[in-house]
């Protein structure tokens, strides 16, 4: 499978950037430039501008673009010193700062830490000259003008380097595709996501808010999305207790000595909140939970006959994330890891690990997700960030990928992919609109056993190390359900709608039915409501069916007399009259099987 950095799209995206440039700095001679690097989809580059832009500065910019392409002028590389770079750029200051990285080494024209070896060069195309390592397309003829556009109509903000106390700079979004058709198709699924945004359907539907007095990135749930929340847990916990995970709850914060042992800190410091005294010694707000396991682990001596040994907990644990990379649920600052450590044997490795991802496949399959490939993410042997001997990663790795093998994964491997003590497999879903999240992760770990000096007795009554697998099926339970939010469209499988039915009472007089219909439908485990607003019946449908509520159950004179309930869903079918009995029976056994269907 083509990387797709190396694709023909990767380089037309990157040269389309380099002519977003052009096109602003035509527009605007004063204005300063920053990065400009393709993405998924896409590209962006990021200006400092002498005032916000409009609409129409963007439709003229896209207009401009185009013509520079069909006009074909050549991508031209030439390499520099960091000298000659600093004369060519001497009035842009962000590309000077990117400059001295460049010659200071280890970092790359972006700004972003590599182990590459850096050499400074340019790229030229017609009067716009910057400072690029590549690739590019050779001409410009190599890009279809009809199948580019600048993607969003108002341009975002940015910080410089990630920075907030850094210049905000204006970002710039476009796409590029081979053909026009292929652009239609990309931003027809664009405006979709738009309607899909979980930001928007979370406040909609009820689920949760984000209030600025009590932080960004601090989601609260209401509750609707407590119980969706809630929900899924439950699924996940029962699951986990059938396999023989045992539930623990570890606190919030931990003492330092904790995280410098495992190694999370000082390594990843600059995403973790400052330490915090207490009485004299510091304490640390848990970026991760797996030291609080191991020392569960760690609490008393295990035989080989205990293990594997399997943690399971939905621990809350807290990262600084940069404002400006804060985003609904899928980007926060506190959130909870469907999170479990299994402690086994170097015998028993390979067998738990399989069995970790027939779990993984069972949730998704039980959420009707598919649309997946599995990555096995590997250690960079040119980077200096991973920590334990070439051994145990060997071992860990080989572990990997027998597993994925042995259960028949189409599976790609990534170097630079793993976690700093162990390589892992990550599970990488596609949603309705094609896009790709990464979601489950599996993780084996020799380094931290080592670190803590974990032990097990072991048959032959020695003191033996065992080996970790970390495990998170869903991730963050935040960044799964805003992914579910927009990949469902707000309209859950009944099993996991936060309100499975609601009764709608034709009028007044039958309101007292409809508690009745609804106090049975409660006692059969089901989620349910009775809509006793003032609004007409019509208007009720409409409202519930905007709220996603899998089953709209009018009840009217003749329904009482019946003790029955007309059935509608909220796809608009109207399925008829049932028995109170039938309905109760069709609905729990539909959510019982975890169905995606209503009917």
């Amino acid at each position: 499978m083509e990387r797709y950095a190396d694709s023909k799209l990767y380089r037309i995206r990157h040269s389309c950037a380099h002519v977003m440039a052009q096109a602003v700095l035509e527009k605007f001679p004063d204005a300063k430039i920053a990065i400009g690097p393709p993405i998924e989809d896409g590209f962006y580059y990021d200006f400092d501008l002498p005032r916000p832009l409009t609409e129409e500065d963007l439709v003229e910019i896209e207009a401009r673009m185009r013509e520079i392409i069909r006009e074909g002028h050549d991508f031209v590389r030439r390499e520099v010193s960091a000298d000659e770079a600093r004369a060519l750029f001497r009035d842009q200051p962000y590309k000077l700062e990117l400059i001295d990285g460049l010659e200071q080494g280890g970092l790359d024209e972006y700004g972003e830490k590599t182990s590459e070896p850096v050499v400074i060069s340019t790229y030229r195309q017609a009067t716009f000259e910057d400072l690029c390592r590549g690739p590019h397309v050779a001409n410009t003829r190599e890009i279809n003008p009809d199948a580019i556009s600048i993607t969003f109509k108002a341009p975002a903000g940015a910080y410089w380097r990630g920075d907030e106390k850094r210049p905000m700079l204006t970002r710039i979004y476009g796409t590029a595709w081979e053909t026009a058709e292929q652009l239609e198709e990309y931003l027809t699924l664009l405006e979709e996501a738009r309607k899909r945004d979980h930001r928007t359907l979370g406040v909609q539907l009820g689920l949760f808010v984000i209030d600025p007095l009590v932080g960004k990135g601090l989601p609260l749930w209401k509750p609707k999305g407590a119980i969706l929340r809630d929900t899924l847990e439950r699924f996940l916990r029962q699951a986990q207790m059938e396999r023989g995970y045992q539930p623990v709850v570890t606190p919030h914060i931990g003492r330092l000595d904790l995280y410098r042992t495992s190694g999370h800190y000082p390594y990843y410091k600059d995403s973790q909140y400052s330490p915090i005294d207490v009485d004299g010694e510091e304490f640390l707000l848990r970026p991760m939970n797996c030291p609080h396991h191991i020392m569960i682990y760690k609490s008393e001596l295990h035989s080989y006959r205990d293990l594997p040994v399997r943690y399971a907990e939905f621990g809350t644990v807290y990262r600084y994330e940069q404002s400006g990379e804060l985003s609904g649920l899928t980007r926060v600052r506190g959130f909870t890891i469907d999170d479990s450590h299994l402690f086994v044997t170097p015998e028993q490795l390979l067998d738990e690990f399989i069995e970790v991802v027939r779990l993984i496949q069972y949730v998704f399959g039980s959420l009707g997700m598919h649309d997946f490939r599995v990555r096995v993410g590997t250690r960079d042997p040119a980077s200096d960030k991973y920590v334990g001997s070439d051994e145990s990663w060997e071992q860990a790795t080989n572990a990997i990928i027998h597993a994925c093998e042995k259960l028949g994964l189409n599976y790609v491997v990534e170097e630079g992919e793993a976690a700093f003590y162990g390589p892992k497999l990550d599970f990488i879903f596609r949603d309705v609109l094609k896009r790709e999240w990464q979601l489950g992760t599996v993780q084996v770990d020799y380094n931290l056993p080592e670190r803590f000096e974990l032990e097990y007795v072991g048959e032959d009554n020695e003191r033996h190390r065992p080996v970790m697998i970390h495990r998170a099926p869903f991730g963050s339970l935040e960044r799964f359900i805003g992914i579910l939010i927009e990949h469902f469209n707000g309209a859950f499988p009944p099993w996991l709608a936060p309100v499975q039915a609601v009764l709608i009472p034709v009028a007044d007089r039958h309101l007292e039915y409809a508690r009745d219909v609804a106090r049975q439908l409660r006692e059969a485990g089901m989620r349910v409501e009775v809509d006793d607003s003032n609004n007409r019946m019509a208007a009720k449908i409409r409202h519930q069916t905007q709220m996603r509520v899998p089953w709209l159950l009018v009840v009217g004179d003749r329904d009482i007399e019946k003790s029955a309930v007309s059935v509608r869903l909220r796809t608009g079918e109207d399925l008829g009259a049932m028995s109170v009995k039938e309905f109760i029976n069709h609905a729990t056994y539909l959510i019982d099987v975890k169905s995606l269907e209503l009917a």
